[in-house]
């Protein structure tokens, strides 16, 4: 869970600054996210290789384009 405390001078503005950057460093939400709905694991491994297809893709075109 993130923390922070209010410095001395201060801004509320700064320190929810402070406070979003400590939560997104965090992985909080992503976590919160993913979490969302209930995917089995035979679904998220199905997610996980076509992601992992699209990146070989797109690398392939990368390296191509050179």
């Amino acid at each position: 869970m993130a923390h922070v405390t209010l410095k001395p001078n201060e801004s509320q503005e700064s320190l929810l600054r402070r406070f979003r950057k400590k939560v997104t460093n965090s992985g909080v939400l992503s976590t919160v996210r993913r979490k969302r709905w209930h995917i089995s694991k035979s679904e998220l491994r199905r997610i996980e290789k076509k992601k992992a297809i699209r990146r070989s893709r797109r690398r392939q075109r990368k390296a191509l384009s050179r």
